[in-house]
């Protein structure tokens, strides 16, 4: 048994794929199969159950999992043991962050993230998709909105504060409304869902403390934020979108905001990561790296709101 072993058996568990674990480890679907049948030779256990179709963990290899997965961090931290300087680090991270995040707060401060950490290389997913953290092979996901359970380590960052925005050509055809009664009187929302259903559209507002919303109608569904703020500058119908991304897009003109009383709650923000004893440190280090940025990314926006 070694290290390489171990971390070809944990890939196959974790993506529940030989195909896709050869695909992220750079080798062939053959060798992986061969590595974790030897592994398995060598143990005296059978640690997946193989099907057609799918790959599933069995009692014994969830035990096995579980301490592969610590014994390879513990190598990891005991490799760097005595180098803890930053350009020490080394290895790939697996990361996902919401589109309008990536694009606007994480990727141009990554520069400076990888020269401090020339060691290190970045997958990072940015999708508007909720991915599903272990069946994609991610270390760690970044989400906004409200958390389900999932057995996932949750770490709060922040809240996005909201705002109703409209461009100025649909306030020039529509009006600007002033009261909630006035939205429903001729006004529309730009529908947005991430798998196109045809759920109706809501406005979303507090009450006292309290969530409320009432539908709305709408002409056009997107499923991205981009194609939500696009659908919003031609004047397809209003958006509830996070202030940050658009406070320039205010600033300029281009967008207004609009009922600012009746703004919807704010988006919590979470990083999310897999409950492991112990976590390696470059994924600790870059998650500390990312739940800071976007931190004073919130930080900085709230204070320019305030003034």
């Amino acid at each position: 048994m070694d290290l390489d072993s171990l971390r070809v058996y944990v890939q196959v568990a974790e993506l529940a794929s030989f195909t896709r674990a050869a695909e992220r480890l750079g080798l062939t679907r053959a060798r992986v199969s061969a590595i974790v049948q030897q592994l398995e030779a060598g143990l005296g256990t059978r640690l997946l159950q193989r099907t057609t179709r799918t790959v599933r963990v069995t009692p014994d290899g969830e035990a096995f999992l579980e301490r592969a997965q610590t014994l390879l961090a513990d190598a990891e931290d005991l490799q760097s043991l005595f180098s803890r300087q930053p350009g020490s680090l080394r290895g790939r991270i697996r990361a996902d962050v919401p589109l309008q995040l990536g694009a606007r707060v994480v990727l141009p401060n990554l520069p400076a993230f990888l020269a401090d950490h020339p060691l290190l290389e970045v997958d990072l997913g940015s999708t508007d998709r909720r991915v599903d953290l272990v069946h994609d092979g991610f270390d760690c996901v970044l989400r906004v909105g409200v958390l389900q359970e999932s057995g996932l380590v949750a770490r709060p960052v922040g809240q996005m504060v909201q705002a109703n925005l409209a461009s100025p050509a649909y306030v020039a055809k529509h009006g600007h409304p002033r009261s909630l009664d006035d939205l429903r009187q001729g006004h529309r929302l730009v529908r947005y869902s991430s798998r196109l259903a045809g759920w109706p559209a809501l406005w979303e507002y507090e009450e006292e403390g309290e969530p409320r919303s009432f539908e709305m109608p709408a002409v056009i569904t997107v499923n991205n934020t981009l194609a939500y703020e696009a659908a919003c500058r031609a004047g397809l119908g209003l958006i509830q979108a996070p202030v940050l991304g658009h406070r320039e897009a205010l600033a300029r003109g281009e967008l207004v905001e609009v009922l600012p009383e009746w703004r919807a709650p704010p988006l919590p923000i979470t990083l999310l990561y897999a409950h492991r004893r112990q976590v390696p440190r470059r994924l600790q280090v870059f998650m500390d790296w990312l739940a800071g940025l976007v931190g004073q990314a919130l930080a900085e926006d709230d204070a320019a709101r305030r003034r």
